[in-house]
């Protein structure tokens, strides 16, 4: 399955994935984005979720990561 159908995958049924598959898929996504400074800052979000132990938290987190999904799933890469 291509990381483009995964991210799909994810927005379709966000609520039921978990916070670790979406940092998954954030993180392949990362090296995508356009410029080194978006780059860096999706980077220090991310590490920022993986820093969390409570699950309630992570994935709250995680939607406020939502539009790089569908930036990348808009195809704007």
């Amino acid at each position: 399955m291509s990381l483009q159908d995964q991210a799909k995958e994810i927005l379709n049924d966000f609520d039921n994935v978990t916070s670790d598959k979406i940092i998954e898929i954030l993180n392949q996504i990362q090296p995508h984005l356009k410029n080194e400074i978006t780059q860096d800052y999706l980077k220090g979000k991310i590490n920022g979720v993986l820093g969390m132990t409570d699950e309630a938290e992570k994935k709250k987190f995680c939607k406020t990561l939502r539009p790089y999904l569908d930036w990348y799933v808009q195809g704007n890469v």
